[in-house]
């Protein structure tokens, strides 16, 4: 099992940045890659991005690029998700995930741990 526990969400205006983490522990040798996925209210969850462990590889969908970096420190099982100019349309609640099989994946049911999730609200 893996857990995972997000934290670095909060209110910030247009524009502004912030940066979320997401700390693994328990048996996380066993996945290859993580990702940030995103709910907002009244919508279905949606990729983010996601990297490797060894952060030799990212994706991005296609809305954040340019102004979200996804970073990982395999020595501190820790997972960043670093988000500058932000818009009102990136409100929502946001998922660290985890996956086994050696794939970057933007489908939801590729992943097979689950965080909490982190609020995050852009005021316009």
């Amino acid at each position: 099992q893996v857990q995972l526990v997000e934290s670095g969400g909060g209110l910030v205006q247009t524009g502004g940045s912030l940066r979320l983490s997401c700390v693994a522990s328990g048996h996380t040798a066993s996945t290859y890659s993580m990702g940030w996925l995103r709910q907002a209210p009244g919508k279905e969850r949606e990729f983010v991005a996601a990297v490797k462990w060894d952060g030799s590889l990212t994706s991005y969908e296609p809305s954040v690029k340019g102004r979200f970096t996804i970073s990982a420190d395999n020595a501190k099982n820790t997972v960043y998700l670093q988000m500058n100019s932000l818009k009102p349309e990136d409100t929502a609640t946001y998922y660290c995930a985890a996956v086994r099989q050696p794939v970057l994946s933007a489908r939801e049911a590729d992943y097979d741990y689950w965080g909490q999730g982190t609020q995050v609200t852009v005021s316009s």
